[in-house]
């Protein structure tokens, strides 16, 4: 998210995350968006995720104060130390994970003590915002214990599919690409409907 008006029409639909790119090479990125937009626009109740791709430690913090940002969500090669150090600045930490295969989800095991959420996406060379799908099956080889959120090419029609998942470690689902009108500006009819079917 990064348009002001936009944002306060996702606001209103009260999801529990937003997100907002700090990587400079995404079409999606985000720093020119005044912080002061997000106190006037954004409850309590909505965490503000920022997502960062092999960040430097003093900018993702800094980033995060000027933003007032809950999450760090880390889509880059971050070892396990820097998420450690994040989180125990007070951040709630996710850590992204490209999939194509079960042998994908295996690099999870050493991010499990220092993450709170992964976040599953489709394996791409530009770190996620494809709006291509892996193949769900694919879950049923994690067994971990830290929860995750299913990313990579959702769509509004996927709401169904992803109830009908019943995987005990899915915590939600992240909506990107596949409900924009264009980069970083979202269609709030296709998100509203995904998120009536998922919460009715």
């Amino acid at each position: 998210m990064r348009n002001p008006e936009n944002i306060a029409q996702v606001a209103a639909l009260e999801p529990d995350y937003m997100g907002f790119i700090f990587y400079k090479r995404s079409p999606r990125y985000a720093a020119s968006l005044d912080p002061d937009i997000l106190d006037t626009t954004l409850p309590s109740s909505v965490r503000r995720a920022g997502v960062f791709v092999d960040a430097p430690l003093s900018e993702m913090l800094r980033t995060a104060e000027r933003y007032k940002l809950n999450t760090l969500q880390l889509h880059g090669a971050e070892p396990p130390q820097t998420c450690a150090k994040l989180r125990k600045a007070g951040f709630e930490i996710v850590k992204a994970f490209g999939v194509e295969r079960g042998a994908d989800l295996l690099k999870t095991v050493h991010y499990e003590s220092c993450c709170d959420l992964f976040l599953f996406d489709t394996r791409t060379p530009g770190h996620g915002g494809s709006g291509n799908r892996f193949d769900w099956r694919i879950l049923d080889a994690y067994g971990g214990r830290t929860p995750f959120l299913l990313s990579g090419g959702i769509s509004a029609l996927d709401a169904e599919n992803i109830l009908s998942l019943y995987h005990p470690s899915l915590y939600g689902a992240d909506l990107n690409s596949r409900f924009e009108i264009e980069a970083g500006l979202k269609n709030t009819e296709l998100l509203e409907r995904f998120i009536k079917t998922i919460r009715s």
